[in-house]
């Protein structure tokens, strides 16, 4: 009983880690990286799909990424989804081939974006807490109703409290790793 309760806080908050690293990854920095658009949606007859399911994306060079719709006929449609995202990307059409220019960040910009991802880890950082605190509750109640023994309770206790310790020191790096990244001329 308490290893499933240890197992599914390790998933959750495992979970919560991978939710940042992801909202990380579609942050714009100086540089070109095909996971920044991946996620766009287009409509491909009808459904919403990613747009790395209805074209190729590419990078061309540090500062350009490519994308080649698979179908001549999505081109304005790639290039409609590529204009309605948050992300100010201007795309230009040569033909079937869609390039997108990474406009230079400038400094004032590198630092509101290190400001979004500051708040985008303590976000994280409170997901975890919140699943160490629903385990902990969960732990009173198994204690309460005599389910576990008070030497289990303090071990379990011990053990969620090293594994959200963990999990927001995994936060802290990628934070740490995006801002470095965010900074670099």
């Amino acid at each position: 009983m308490l290893d499933d309760l240890k197992k599914d806080a390790t998933q959750r908050m495992a979970k919560c880690v991978q939710t940042l690293r992801d909202q990380l990854k579609k942050m714009r920095t100086g540089r070109a990286h095909t996971s920044l658009i991946e996620h766009i949606k287009v409509d491909y007859y009808g459904s919403e799909m990613p747009l790395n399911q209805v074209a190729n994306v590419a990078t061309e060079d540090a500062r350009t990424l490519t994308v080649t719709p698979w179908e001549k006929a999505m081109v304005p449609i790639i290039e409609k989804a590529i204009y309605k995202s948050d992300l100010g990307l201007t795309p230009n059409t040569a033909g079937t081939l869609i390039r997108i220019s990474m406009p230079a960040l400038t400094e004032e910009r590198r630092r509101d974006m290190t400001k979004v991802v500051r708040s985008e880890a303590e976000g994280a950082r409170v997901a975890v807490r919140n699943v160490r605190r629903e385990v902990m509750n969960e732990l009173k109640e198994m204690l309460k109703e005599k389910l576990i023994a008070q030497d289990d309770d303090r071990r379990a206790q011990d053990e969620i409290q090293k594994l959200t310790d963990k999990h927001v020191a995994e936060i802290d790096e990628a934070m740490a790793t995006k801002e470095k990244e965010l900074m670099q001329v």
